[in-house]
């Protein structure tokens, strides 16, 4: 993969892990409608490279991320009212889609395991862009809220939907209808960072953590199952999961991955396995397909 020209991140590929880093130190990785310009096409380029087998987000600096780039002032979040009173906004026009869910249905989808290293604040959007992901290890101490409700706005990140699955609805309403700002450390206690590492060491777990969903498993069956247990947190019957799981299993069964597990597994070796993401997935996936916004 050659290194893109990115502004307001890096994304840096080693044995096999995609780092991506929020590149706004000075702004504490403030985010801005350009950064998830740049972070929808950082997930393009790991999805379509066959090395990349793992992606960890972090950000530079002492921050990982402070929210929306407020800089502004007052006309931050003022785009859509001077459009309404040019009698040019429309709620359904997909140009004013949050660019918050934007982002998050990007790394939601992505076809590679994400880990979250939270190396600091993680504010607003810098809160909800970790929801998505599949591991998040944070550090002691680091400052975190859904501060909406305290700037007059409200959900972004299709975090409505995210939040209450990861860490259940009673805490999802006690942090986003008060807004507070609490620590990491109540956000390990709650389920919402499963590690809590000093910084000194916070790259290379992740890193140790990353290797777990490459060594000795099968690349094109991690992106499958990834993609199917998020999408039945939104099922409406485990009927659902079993016809989903029969096609994945019988289809998997009759790859040449499957016959290197069995075999490598016989043999008592390492397994080899061939399959690679995206190009080998079997005829029909995946096996549902996205809503029209």
């Amino acid at each position: 993969m050659s290194k893109p020209a990115f502004s307001t991140i890096a994304l840096e590929v080693s044995d096999q892990i995609a780092t991506i880093t929020l590149n706004r130190p000075d702004a504490m990785n403030a985010y801005t409608p350009h950064m998830c310009t740049e972070l929808c096409d950082a997930f393009d380029r790991t999805d379509a490279d066959p090395d990349v087998r793992a992606v960890i987000v972090t950000g530079a600096g002492r921050a990982f991320c402070a929210g929306a780039d407020l800089s502004t002032g007052a006309e931050t979040f003022n785009a859509v009212a001077h459009a309404e009173e040019a009698g040019e906004f429309d709620e359904t026009d997909p140009r004013w889609r949050d660019t918050g869910g934007i982002l998050n249905l990007r790394i939601w989808n992505s076809e590679k395991p994400v880990i979250a290293a939270i190396n600091g604040a993680a504010v607003g959007i810098g809160a909800t862009m970790i929801l998505p992901m599949d591991v998040r290890i944070g550090v002691p101490g680091a400052k975190m809220a859904y501060p909406f409700v305290r700037r007059g706005i409200a959900w972004d990140g299709c975090a409505s939907w995210f939040l209450p699955r990861v860490v259940g609805i009673e805490t999802a309403l006690d942090w986003s209808l008060s807004g507070r700002t609490f620590l990491s450390d109540e956000a390990h206690q709650r389920g919402l960072i499963g590690t809590l590492v000093e910084p000194d060491v916070l790259m290379e777990t992740a890193r140790e953590r990353a290797r777990q969903f490459i060594d000795n498993v099968a690349p094109v069956s991690v992106s499958m199952m990834r993609h199917m247990t998020w999408r039945m947190l939104g099922a409406s019957h485990p009927m659902e999961a079993h016809r989903q799981e029969t096609r994945a299993i019988l289809r998997r069964g009759m790859s040449a991955d499957a016959q290197e597990g069995v075999m490598s597994f016989l043999e008592k070796r390492s397994p080899a396995f061939p399959g690679q993401v995206p190009d080998d997935y079997p005829p029909g996936w995946p096996y549902d397909s996205e809503p029209d916004y």
